[in-house]
């Protein structure tokens, strides 16, 4: 591609949370207005802070409600025909949407509004596609396979983080065979803001940061962890993460009673994780939750701290077995243990692991050159800088 700019266009970016416009997409909405672009951020809550962290990137703001969580058609509808008319009125000549329902609603409302180029970014294909659930799973994954199916037709392209992702929307009729789709490295990481810490010194302690759900695997953890520190009780286990309103939710009673047993340390919540990912030696996240690229193991990667996750979508494409981590089967708490344990028995190994996390997080996942990818697939952006190489999230590695 040559380097001229694209020409400037008005962009809406719809999210389902608010402040993950400035955790997940903050530097993209920030490139994009360095781009010359008019740039409309759209998620269903107020919130000051996030409002006013997008005004100093130059991003306007607008609140419309939406459900996150919930199967109400009335809501739903709602959103959509809210969606309608904020694009009738803004009139973008681009619309990126990720996470589940910005996707379905916002393509839909795209369609009913001429001249809108519609993108969709596919972070995870979450709780509908997640293993198990019976018939209800079954049904849900029917019904959101079909509303992907409506929304993506005519979509200018689709983003998504993983290859597994990628076969599955294939697999269940998601998307068509001209839908040109292009894979990115996640969200990518900022290696200045997630600066490179030494491991410390002591006893490993192991962080897991997450939603607390289920299928987030804190049950695996808390089980791996009571079976290490059985024997070693020096060993600390921690958890981050917010409670979350969902049927999959661990309970506050729950984590309270894991703390009166001695297993985890609970630490709240935050909307800063770096300093804690530079007092942890080792990053956990034995999810079984369709994740897409888990941000959590990129913030990890960046800090120089070596990964033990599940073998699952997403995971498996940022852990290569034995080189930045290790790889465990989903739902297995005794294997979650056995990885543990290496890092018990071998004092150095966080280390050397976690030099090679940081590495790798330099060369593939940096967020300035995963924007660009992502800007020049939707054309607003030319090819990735010198120095930088945009690399495609690959299949699984394995590095001896």
């Amino acid at each position: 591609m040559t380097g001229r700019a694209a020409p400037a266009q008005k962009i809406v970016v719809v999210a389902s949370l608010a402040w993950s416009l400035i955790n997940f997409r903050g530097q993209l909405l920030a490139d994009l207005v360095a781009a010359g672009h008019d740039v409309l951020a759209v998620a269903p809550e107020h919130d000051a802070d996030v409002e006013h962290q997008l005004a100093a990137r130059g991003v306007r703001y607008q609140a419309v409600a939406m459900r996150r969580a919930s199967l109400s058609i009335g809501s739903d509808l709602a959103f959509l025909a809210s969606l309608v008319a904020l694009f009738r009125r803004e009139r973008p000549t681009l619309v990126l949407a990720y996470t589940q329902k910005p996707i379905v609603y916002a393509g839909l409302a795209a369609r009913m509004v001429d001249g809108i180029r519609f993108f969709a970014m596919c972070t995870g294909l979450g709780h509908a596609f997640s293993a198990g659930g019976g018939m209800r799973r079954t049904a849900l994954r029917w019904i959101v396979a079909r509303l992907y199916r409506h929304a993506l037709h005519g979509a200018a392209g689709l983003i998504v983080f993983n290859s597994d992702d990628h076969a599955e929307m294939r697999h269940h009729g998601m998307i068509g065979d001209g839908l040109p789709v292009e894979r990115v490295s996640g969200s990518g990481i900022d290696t200045g803001r997630f600066a490179a810490a030494a491991v410390p010194a002591g006893p490993p302690v192991f962080l897991l940061v997450a939603r607390l759900l289920r299928n987030k695997g804190l049950v695996e953890y808390v089980e791996a962890a009571r079976r290490i520190k059985t024997v070693h009780p020096e060993v600390r286990f921690q958890l981050l993460g917010p409670f979350d309103k969902n049927p999959a939710s661990i309970s506050p009673r729950e984590i309270e009673a894991w703390e009166d047993e001695g297993i985890i340390e609970y630490l709240g919540e935050t909307r800063d994780v770096a300093p804690f990912f530079a007092a942890a030696s080792v990053f956990v996240l034995p999810t079984w939750y369709r994740e897409g690229l888990p941000r959590t193991i990129l913030e990890a990667m960046a800090t120089g701290r070596a990964v033990i996750a599940s073998d699952a979508p997403g995971c498996r494409d940022a852990v290569s077995e034995g080189f930045n981590g290790f790889l465990v089967p989903v739902r297995n708490a005794a294997a979650l243990a056995t990885a543990m344990q290496r890092f018990v028995d071998d004092p150095a190994l966080a280390g050397r692991l976690g030099g090679n996390a940081r590495s790798l997080a330099e060369k593939q996942y940096d967020v300035r050159c995963v924007n660009r990818q992502l800007m020049t697939f939707i054309g607003l952006q030319p090819a990735c800088p010198a120095g930088l190489v945009a690399v495609p999230i690959t299949a699984r590695r394995s590095v001896r």
